[in-house]
Parts: structure tokens; sequence; C-alpha cells
């Protein structure tokens, strides 16, 4: 499996594609074994879906949710607003995750 550097709960910002230059939280990280890794992000890639009708939902409608997008079309995005990388220091024995343009912690 590769190594995902994003994770849930972090800003990113959609590099590529039809959402090019919008911004989120990320929702969650799929790592499925045998696939390429996929995040959700908050109010990126909206998607109509058809929900039937149930017991607990008799009419069905038509239900707006995020869509999952490739990993490799979001960076992570520091304090200015600004796509970045990701690198890593030690803070006496603790590891943390710093951007590489600003070098904040995250």
């Amino acid at each position: 499996m590769t190594k995902v550097k994003i994770k849930r709960g972090d800003n990113v910002i959609v590099t590529t594609g039809k959402n090019k230059g919008g911004k989120g939280e990320v929702l969650e990280v799929i790592r499925k074994e045998g696939k390429d890794p996929r995040v959700v992000v908050a109010g990126i890639n909206i998607v109509k879906k058809h929900v039937k009708p149930s017991a607990s939902n008799p009419q069905g409608n038509i239900v707006e949710k995020e869509a999952s997008i490739h990993i490799s079309n979001v960076a992570l995005m520091d304090k200015d607003g600004k796509a970045t990388k990701l690198g890593s220091k030690m803070e006496g024995d603790k590891k943390v995750r710093v951007a590489k343009s600003t070098g904040e912690t995250l």
C-alpha cells in the first residue's frame, strides 16, 4: 500500500479536476487493498444519489452528498490557504508534521 500523508481532519485544497481551487476538510480517507487511496472532502465533488423508497423513507428522494477524490488531486493547505508539502521533525520525543513552505506545525 502507498503511504498516505493526508489524514482525517486536515484542511486541503483541490489542485486538479472540475473542483480545482476548492478548499475543505477531509471527512474520510479511503484505503482499499489493491486500489489507490481516495479522500472525501467536505463540500467538494457533490453528486446526486437517488434513494429508493423504504419503510423508514416511504417517499424516496434525491440526496446530494460528497463523492471521493483521488488523493493525488488534493494538497495539504497551510495557514495562509496555499498548497504545501508535508515534512516531519522531532520535537522532544514526539514526531510532528510540518508544512514545508512555512515551517509551521500542522
